[in-house]
């Protein structure tokens, strides 16, 4: 007799996060889909990232779930019998543990917490880096996670602007968005060496995107907004000489690709979200931590000059990105 989903046994993972999140999660998700091979695995996550998770081989289906800023679902619309494993990857707080409590699940694993004495997870450490915390807690039960496994294989769309550096001046909160004449400071010298350069953003961005382009003087075909599709953003950064931005998805991706990046991090510091150690990845950052959720440019990120990020560009390895599979 041919399985149905309702005889598979599920996994429900909760990471109802951004496209920065996904990735970061991506070398957990992977642990997840070894320790449970047999089990249909459910990631709630927004609707729009069903794409990206597709690209990590290791979620079948998604599960549309968000919530304002970086908060917790209220719900989630699970159908059939509980969960068979839940997995928070959300957070530490109440409210993600008892939103996959009450589907019941016959298995949790998550953080402990004080005011959810019955999870007894692992500690959870405020300063760790975001893809080890995740690995460290699927291995205290008995899953084998690396965090460094956090390549995406290449697109098969070709690239909008092959051998481009491509700069992303948004972020998802005022305090990672380093000034838009920074970046057509950086943008101008890029083109006066000769470089291609394209400018992208999100899709409630377009006007952070015209402002650099316009200062910039770039082409219009040199210029991506609006928020493009996964497939295609997916292919630009895959295809791309360097990219830089600061600490948000696009980074991420570019180093799920193994393409040179050049970070800007304020306020919160590389250690917590930065790229594996490598020559290809350079991040600024003067410090100290700052208030991830204020309205204006974190004063840390304001340090950097647009002299630093030419210069850290300068740096970064000129050939052509490694094959896949190569170390991130």
């Amino acid at each position: 007799m041919k399985e149905t989903r309702a005889q598979r046994p599920r996994v429900l993972v909760l990471r109802a996060l951004g496209l920065g999140d996904l990735l970061a999660g991506v070398p957990a998700l992977r642990a997840l889909r070894r320790g449970f091979p047999g089990h249909e695995l459910v990631l709630a996550a927004p609707a729009a990232l069903a794409p990206a998770a597709r690209a990590t081989g290791a979620v079948d289906r998604v599960l549309p779930a968000a919530a304002p800023g970086r908060a917790v679902p209220c719900t989630l619309d699970w159908t059939g019998p509980p969960p068979d494993v839940a997995v928070d990857l959300h957070g530490n707080g109440p409210p993600s543990h008892r939103l996959l409590q009450d589907l019941r699940p016959l298995r949790l694993l998550a953080f402990a917490h004080p005011r959810t004495p019955e999870i007894e997870g692992p500690p959870w450490y405020e300063d760790e880096h975001e893809r080890d915390r995740w690995c460290r807690l699927l291995r205290s039960y008995g899953i084998d996670a690396d965090p460094a496994d956090l390549l995406l294989p290449r697109p098969h769309a070709a690239s909008p602007a092959p051998g481009a550096v491509v700069l992303h001046p948004g972020a998802g909160a005022p305090a990672r968005c380093w000034p838009v004449e920074r970046y057509a400071t950086v943008a101008g010298a890029l083109r006066e060496r000769g470089l291609r350069v394209v400018v992208t953003g999100g899709a409630d961005e377009d006007e952070l995107v015209a402002r650099l382009a316009k200062e910039a003087r770039l082409p219009d075909t040199d210029v991506l907004a609006g928020g493009l599709p996964f497939d295609r953003l997916s292919a630009l950064v895959a295809g791309a000489r360097a990219v830089v931005s600061g600490d948000t998805g696009i980074a991420h991706l570019a180093v799920a690709h193994a393409i040179p990046t050049v970070t800007l991090f304020g306020p919160v510091p590389p250690a917590r979200w930065g790229p594996p150690a490598h020559p290809r990845h350079i991040t600024l950052w003067h410090g100290p931590p700052g208030d991830p959720h204020a309205d204006r440019p974190d004063p840390a990120l304001l340090r950097i000059t647009p002299a630093e990020v030419l210069h850290a560009l300068g740096r970064l390895p000129g050939d052509r990105p490694p094959a896949r599979g190569a170390t991130p």
